[in-house]
C-alpha cells in the first residue's frame, strides 16, 4: 500500500508539472509565434528570395556542423534514471565544449575555401562564422537546461527562450528595415547568444568545471551514441540533403523552398516541438508506468492534432488567395505557393509520428527509431532527386507530403511496445479538417477578391472545423481536459 501510494504521489507530481509545463510552454509559443510571424512577414517584405536563399543555405551548413557539437550527452543526461553526478555533469560540458570548437575549426576551413562565398557571397561567411561561434559559447546553458528538464521545472526554461527570441528578432527587424540586408542575421545571431547564455545561468546556476571521466563518459555514451546515430541520419536528410538541393539550384528557386519551409514549420513550432519538449523527460520519467505512459502518449496526440490540423489545413488552402490579395506586397512569393503547400501537409503526418518516436527515444528504444530515421533518410535521397528533375523546385515539397505517409510505420512499431489505440485519438480532427478543407477550397475563387472576402472565407473554415470536431469530439475533448486537471487519488 505504501509503495502504491509513493507511485500515485510521483504520478500526480509528474501529471502537475507536466501540464503546468505545457501550458508555460503554450504561453511562451503564442508569444515567439506572434514576434516570429510579424518578423518573417517584415522580411518577407524587404527581403528578396535570395536573401532567403543565403541564410537557408548558411543555416542547412550550420546544422550539418551540429552534429559534431554533441554526441548525444544532453539526452543521456535527461533520459538517465538516476540523478547524474557532478562528474558526469562536468564531462559532459567538456566534451561539449571541445566539439564546439570543432565546428568553429571547420566553418574556418569552409571560409578560407571560398565554397561559402561562391554561392552566397561575403555575408554568407559572416553568418556562417557568427552561427559557428555560438556552439562553444552555448554549451554554458546546456548543463542548467538538462538540470531544469530533470527536474520537470519546464516554466524556467520558457524565460530564456523568449528573451533570445525576442533579441533576435527586434535586432534582425530593426536592421533589415535600415537596409542592411541579409547580415543583419548575423548581428541578430550573436546578440541573442549572449542574452540567452546570461539568463540562463542567472535561473539555473551551476558551478562550471571541466573534467574528461571514462567512466562517466562510457556511461553516457551507451544511450548517447545512439542517440546522435540518429541525429547524423535526421541531418544527411534534412540538412545535408538541402545544402546539396543548395548548391544544384539557382538561389532564387532556393530561396523559395526556404520561404515557404520557414513558413510551413510554425505550426509544427506551436505544437508539436512544444509538447516534445515537456514529454521527452516526462516520457523518460514514466518509464515503468506503463497504463500512464500510454495514456500520455494518446493525450499529446489527441490536443497536438486537435489544433494543427486546422492550421495545417488553413495555410495550404489559403496561401495563394492570400498572395493575389497582397500581391503589392507579397506578389513575388506566388512562385513558392505550391510548395507552402505541400510542405504544411507533409507536417500532419510529423504531427504524429514525432510523439511516436519521442516515446520510443524515452524509454530507450532507440534502435527503432535509428531503423525509422533510416527509412526516411533513404526515401529523401531516393525520391526527391528524380521529382526535381521533373517538375522543378516543386518537386522537394512534393517528395516531403509522399514520404511523410511513411509515418504509419511509427504507428506499428510504438504499438508493439505498447497498448495504445491511436485511431481513436485522431480520426474525429481528421474528418473536421476536411469539412474544412471543403468549405476553404470551395470558394477559392471569392476569397482572393478581396481581403473582406478572404477573411471571411478564413472565418467559415474555421467554424466549419469547429462545428465538425465538437460534434465528433465533444465527449473526448471533455474527458480528457477533465484527465489532465483531477488529481489522482491513491
Amino acid at each position: 500500500m505504501k509503495n502504491n501510494q509513493i507511485d500515485v504521489t510521483e504520478l500526480d507530481t509528474i501529471k502537475k508539472k507536466s501540464v503546468s509545463g505545457a501550458f508555460s510552454y503554450i504561453l511562451r509559443t503564442a508569444l515567439l509565434q506572434g514576434v516570429g510571424f510579424l518578423s518573417l512577414a517584415i522580411l518577407s517584405s524587404v527581403f528578396a528570395p535570395e536573401d532567403f536563399g543565403i541564410y537557408g543555405f548558411v543555416v542547412m551548413i550550420i546544422g550539418l556542423l551540429t552534429f559534431f557539437s554533441d554526441v548525444g550527452l544532453a539526452a543521456a543526461l535527461v533520459q538517465k534514471k538516476q540523478e547524474p553526478t557532478r562528474t558526469e555533469y562536468q564531462t559532459a560540458f567538456t566534451i561539449q565544449m571541445l566539439l564546439g570548437w570543432v565546428i568553429v575549426a571547420i566553418a574556418g576551413i569552409l571560409v578560407l575555401s571560398g565554397i561559402v562565398a561562391q554561392k552566397t557571397g561575403w555575408e554568407g561567411n559572416w553568418i556562417l562564422l557568427i552561427l559557428a561561434v555560438s556552439f562553444p559559447i552555448t554549451t554554458l546553458k546546456t548543463i542548467p537546461s538538462v538540470m531544469l528538464e530533470r527536474r520537470l521545472e519546464f516554466s524556467k526554461l520558457v524565460l530564456p527562450q523568449v528573451i533570445e527570441q525576442i533579441v533576435f528578432h527586434a535586432v534582425l527587424i530593426t536592421l533589415a528595415i535600415r537596409g542592411s540586408g541579409v547580415i543583419s542575421y548575423a548581428y541578430a545571431i550573436a546578440l541573442r547568444t549572449v542574452a540567452g547564455i546570461i539568463l540562463m545561468n542567472v535561473i539555473q546556476p551551476w558551478k562550471i568545471g571541466l573534467q574528461l571521466n571514462r567512466a562517466a563518459i562510457k556511461t553516457l555514451l551507451g544511450y548517447g551514441v545512439k542517440f546522435q546515430l540518429n541525429d547524423l541520419l535526421a541531418r544527411i536528410k534534412d540538412q545535408l540533403f538541402y545544402v546539396v538541393v543548395g548548391l544544384i539550384l539557382p538561389l532564387k528557386e532556393f530561396g523559395f523552398i526556404q520561404w515557404a519551409k520557414n513558413w510551413s514549420m510554425y505550426p509544427y513550432t506551436l505544437t508539436v516541438q512544444n509538447v516534445m519538449a515537456i514529454t521527452f523527460p516526462t516520457f523518460s520519467r514514466l518509464q515503468h508506468h506503463k497504463e500512464a505512459l500510454a495514456r500520455g502518449v494518446e493525450l499529446s496526440l489527441f490536443w497536438i492534432t486537435m489544433f494543427i490540423f486546422p492550421i495545417i489545413i488553413g495555410m495550404a488552402t489559403f496561401i495563394s488567395p492570400m498572395l493575389v490579395v497582397f500581391v503589392d506586397t507579397y506578389g513575388k512569393w506566388q512562385p513558392a505557393a505550391l510548395s507552402f503547400a505541400f510542405f504544411s501537409l507533409s507536417i500532419g503526418w510529423s504531427a504524429i509520428s514525432t510523439p511516436l518516436t519521442n516515446l520510443l527515444n524515452a524509454i530507450g528504444k532507440i534502435d527503432k527509431t535509428l531503423k525509422l530515421m533510416l527509412m526516411w533518410t533513404g526515401l529523401t535521397w531516393i525520391l526527391t532527386p528524380p521529382l526535381i528533375l521533373w517538375v522543378g523546385y516543386n518537386g522537394v515539397a512534393i517528395s516531403a507530403l509522399v514520404i511523410s505517409f511513411s509515418s504509419i510505420f511509427a504507428i506499428w512499431m510504438v504499438k508493439r511496445e505498447l497498448k495504445i489505440n491511436i485511431l481513436s485519438q485522431i480520426w474525429p480532427q481528421l474528418v473536421a479538417g476536411l469539412l474544412m478543407a471543403g468549405v476553404a477550397l470551395g470558394g477559392q475563387q471569392l476569397w482572393q477578391s478581396s481581403f473582406t472576402y478572404l477573411l471571411s472565407g478564413m472565418t467559415l473554415s474555421l467554424l466549419a472545423y469547429l462545428f465538425g470536431v465538437i460534434f465528433l469530439a465533444r465527449t473526448s475533448i471533455i474527458s480528457n481536459s477533465k484527465y489532465l486537471l483531477q488529481k489522482r487519488s491513491a
